[in-house]
């Protein structure tokens, strides 16, 4: 049940993405011949709105065939005025850019709908204390609520954390002790860590883990809003800081997940309930969304970038340089998947 659900999930974000499409290239006045949700044997296939709608045999992505558009052959072109090709580039980069932008409004509405939820986050309560770190000198126990740093109030474990890593000097905290209120003054140490991409990194602590301690987020409308706002904003950061670290080496190309990762943690969070559905399927939006913008002239951004070369350039680029390019890009696109299922494979062996 859990791999159906990983299933839907995976189909859906599709099914949105390509919608971007087809909705852009209608609204330019564009012929949508095919819409599908996979690739290979169409195993379900209807006519409406003028267009031909299909569910494939291989669930890995899915495509919006417009009139004059062919990316196993770009010089396939149709100069019919509801073509493709007969649009300007701003048009055609506006149909272009509609399906990573549904993403990223898809991963918006997810998050709103687990702040509708009141989701739970990680309460600033003491677990341990580690030994001769400037928590236990100070005198911090297990259990201490901290509520405070510097007169800031403290809501969460995450933004207590972030706020004595970003401290200045010696910090005074207030905290909760079995309902008494103490203040407690201490300098946190710089010590190594290890940031979400698994790089070694220098950050000022003071010793202490959580407890485990779950609370209720009671937000309004506004605050509620706030919270889709900066997950859709954090998560995009994420994921293109994440690409560029592995482009440049920072992070190995051993840490790059396919659809096997995909799958399995989607099952996973099936299995914890849907607020943890939501909130990976609010992920992996983001992550079609960002992945698609690269400039693999197989994906949206290679796209993009031939349509800003004849914007720029007021005529088109070279069709055997474009060809070639194409080719370039789905070397490169199924390098990268393959390489992905394979770190999955091993991740699975390992």
């Amino acid at each position: 049940m859990s791999y159906l659900v990983s299933l839907l999930v995976l189909s859906g974000l599709i099914f949105f993405h390509e919608l971007g499409h087809f909705t852009a290239a209608r609204l330019m006045g564009v012929y949508v011949e095919v819409f599908s949700i996979g690739f290979g044997k169409r195993l379900l296939t209807f006519r409406a709105f003028n267009t031909e709608w299909s569910i494939s045999a291989i669930p890995l992505g899915g495509y919006v065939k417009m009139k004059g558009q062919d990316d196993s052959d770009p010089t396939k072109k149709s100069y019919d005025p509801d073509s493709y090709n007969t649009k300007t580039p701003i048009q055609k980069i506006f149909i272009l850019l509609a399906g990573p932008l549904a993403n990223f409004v898809l991963a918006f509405i997810l998050y709103f709908a687990i702040a509708m939820g009141n989701p739970s986050i990680l309460a600033p309560v003491v677990g341990s204390v580690v030994k001769d770190s400037p928590a236990f000198v100070a005198g911090l126990e297990s259990n201490d609520t901290i509520l405070s740093i510097n007169g800031k109030q403290i809501s969460s474990w995450k933004e207590m954390a972030k706020t004595i890593s970003a401290a200045q000097g010696p910090i005074a905290l207030e905290i909760n002790r079995e309902g008494y209120l103490k203040q407690i003054t201490l300098t946190p140490k710089l010590q190594d860590a290890k940031n979400m991409y698994g790089e070694d990194v220098k950050r000022k602590m003071i010793g202490i883990s959580a407890a485990g301690v779950m609370k209720k987020q009671d937000m309004n409308i506004i605050e509620k809003l706030k919270y889709a706002t900066d997950q859709t904003i954090f998560a995009s950061t994420l994921i293109f800081t994440g690409v560029q670290k592995l482009l440049t080496g920072d992070v190995p190309a051993s840490e790059m997940g396919g659809v096997i990762s995909i799958v399995k943690l989607t099952s996973d969070a099936s299995a914890a309930g849907w607020m943890s559905v939501l909130f990976f399927a609010a992920l992996i939006s983001v992550n079609l969304g960002v992945l698609n913008l690269l400039p693999i002239p197989a994906l949206d951004g290679g796209h993009i970038m031939f349509n800003l070369y004849e914007l720029f350039f007021r005529r088109e680029p070279n069709e055997k340089i474009v060809m070639n390019l194409t080719i370039a890009g789905w070397v490169i696109l199924f390098g990268l998947m393959g390489l992905g299922v394979f770190n999955d494979i091993n991740r699975l062996i390992g």
